[in-house]
């Protein structure tokens, strides 16, 4: 059963459509890359997905036992929370907050998750750091281990790479990938198309040149459409 099906979706904001007639799925496994030009709608539907705003029309279906609280979600960083002044571990641990609804204090069973996923993610020995003295790179590891204590499912990254060193954007895919070899469905929105045929199973193409089905369609796809 799909961990996600979306039908006949329609996105926008404030009642104005951006992007209409949009349908796809996501299984346990799968890694599905959102490609489109700036203002497509890309991260209107991620909102959207993550119940951040409504639909305007159609439907967004969870199944597999995935509830909504239980998205992990990595946002494209801004420069404020860049510099937010919070050790590593604190803020990893802000991940279980939206689990099991919100307590006063981290659970044993919390604490234990933010250290496992510290460690999957190689930062464990930056713990006690402060969050705004890390690199680019470092960074995005905390927020994804932080993603990761909402989840064993489905993560959801909007740009995970940006802004990053060439060194740093290929060891945040390997993690990416290790982490969906391991079971966990990824959707993730790029405006990087190598990236997204190198590591994703199934592409969504929204826009003027809408598409979604594996990767090797897309690519056939694109083939076709190079040779007319």
């Amino acid at each position: 059963m799909s961990l996600i099906t979306v039908k006949d979706l329609a996105v926008g904001y404030d009642g104005q459509v951006v992007e209409k007639n949009i349908s796809f799925s996501v299984n346990k496994g799968d890694y599905l890359c959102i490609l489109g030009e700036n203002g497509s709608g890309k991260s209107t539907l991620m909102k959207t997905l993550l119940r951040l705003q409504k639909p305007i029309a159609g439907e967004i279906l969870m199944g597999d036992g995935l509830k909504a609280n239980e998205i992990g979600y990595l946002p494209q960083q801004t420069v404020v929370q860049k510099d937010f002044p919070a050790s590593v571990r604190e803020i990893v641990r802000s991940g279980c907050l939206g689990r099991e609804g919100l307590h006063p204090f981290y659970s044993k069973e919390d604490k234990e998750l933010a250290e496992k996923n510290m460690e999957r993610m190689g930062i464990t020995k930056l713990a006690k750091h402060c969050y705004r003295e890390l690199s680019g790179g470092q960074q995005q590891r905390v927020l994804l281990a932080r993603a990761l204590c909402a989840t064993g499912k489905l993560l959801v990254l909007d740009e995970p790479v940006t802004g990053l060193d060439p060194k740093a954007t290929q060891e945040m895919y390997e993690l990416i990938k290790k982490l969906n070899t391991e079971g966990i469905a990824v959707i993730m929105i790029t405006h990087d198309v190598t990236a997204a045929v190198q590591y994703a199973s199934h592409v969504l193409q929204v826009g003027t040149s809408a598409f979604f089905g594996t990767k090797e369609a897309y690519l056939a796809r694109e083939k076709g459409e190079s040779h007319v």
